[in-house]
């Protein structure tokens, strides 16, 4: 029988330290800093950011989505970034090395239209050539560590992820995350690790395997077939940190309806904050569906919420339907670490709500 990996070995990127092998995925519209803290608190040893436009930035017209905040207890934290042009990204990972980010992650994997078609994302697949040139301007602008995310390939079948690797550890990488399905494939099918483990062989950086992390059991298999040094998790952990938990150390207890409705009011008070009552209002209605579905809380309950107009009657019928979570609210509150924020006034993402 092989061997469990303690998903608490520390590993790491450079100069950074993550605790744990168990990194939170950037994801468009759902990773803003209230979901990232969640994320440490349930396992993530490293979390990131969602996509930041370097296109915005630097032309300043795209309509301004609130601030980055960087927290005390986020770090290790990736903030990452995408475009289409090497002098932009060099621009906006200085930006963001300032404001207090370990790591500088660039995304040369979004498959969604709206981003290729302004040849960044996946597109840079099929344009080695400034991937690898976008990377080592950024590696030689920056001191913290650039890492890279991509998929296998924009057509499915591609493995142009074996060749694009290596090339962008040569010019500056100090991990890579694969998620190996295509472009094409967007999020359908199941993720090839078979490719992963070639990725590994052909570089001496950390890989990190991304796409169908969705046990401990899964993940263990993963990180003991691909040599990879970590695993991503993204959709699974939409309104479930408890998955989180179930893969870093194996506790797949079920959380009860009073932690539920707790951690959803103190992610609902972390998006006001952050975002704003207007802004977080809107953001915040996928995420009723996603804490109180798997039978946690009636349909009926959750439509409900959809209709209310303030997050504050959200907060009220949370605690009516499940009152002992009052408790467990305060003691949440209570253990949040205090500390400087740090603010960065830059579009957040080209999505908006988020």
């Amino acid at each position: 029988m092989a061997v469990e990996l303690d998903l608490r070995t520390p590993w790491r990127i450079g100069p950074v330290e993550v605790p744990t092998r168990l990194v939170l995925a950037p994801m468009a519209g759902v990773s803003v800093q209230a979901f990232r803290r969640q994320g440490r608190r349930y396992g993530a040893g490293l979390v990131c950011s969602e996509m930041v436009s370097c296109a915005g930035i630097e032309h300043g017209n795209e309509r301004t989505l609130g601030y980055l905040r960087v927290a005390a207890d986020e770090h290790p934290l990736a903030i990452q970034l995408f475009g289409s042009e090497a002098r932009p990204m060099v621009d906006a990972a200085r930006m963001v090395e300032a404001v207090g980010a370990d790591i500088v992650d660039i995304n040369f994997g979004c498959p969604v239209r709206k981003v290729t078609r302004t040849g960044a994302g996946a597109h840079l697949l099929e344009e080695p050539d400034l991937a690898c040139r976008i990377v080592e301007e950024v590696a030689g602008a920056v001191d913290v560590p650039v890492t890279v995310k991509l998929r296998r390939g924009v057509a499915n079948g591609s493995r142009a992820c074996l060749e694009l690797g290596p090339r962008l550890v040569d010019a500056g990488a100090a991990s890579l995350t694969l998620h190996p399905r295509s472009a094409e494939q967007m999020y359908t099918g199941t993720a090839d690790h078979e490719l992963t483990a070639e990725l590994v062989s052909l570089v001496e950086v950390p890989v990190v395997a991304s796409g169908d992390v969705t046990s401990r059991a899964r993940a263990q298999t993963i990180l003991a077939t691909t040599g990879a040094e970590a695993v991503m998790v993204g959709r699974g952990a939409q309104g479930n940190p408890w998955a989180l938990r179930e893969i870093v150390d194996g506790d797949a207890s079920e959380p009860t309806r009073e932690e539920v409705a707790a951690e959803l009011v103190l992610f609902v008070r972390e998006a006001v904050r952050e975002l704003g009552e207007r802004r977080a209002s809107g953001f915040l209605k996928k995420f009723y569906g996603w804490y109180l579905g798997q039978g946690r809380f009636p349909k009926p309950f959750k439509q409900g919420l959809l209709q209310l107009d303030s997050t504050e009657e959200v907060e009220r019928r949370l605690i009516a339907a499940a009152p002992g979570a009052l408790a467990i609210l305060e003691r949440l509150e209570a253990e949040a670490p205090t500390g400087d924020e740090l603010t960065l006034e830059l579009p957040v993402s080209i999505y908006g709500g988020g």
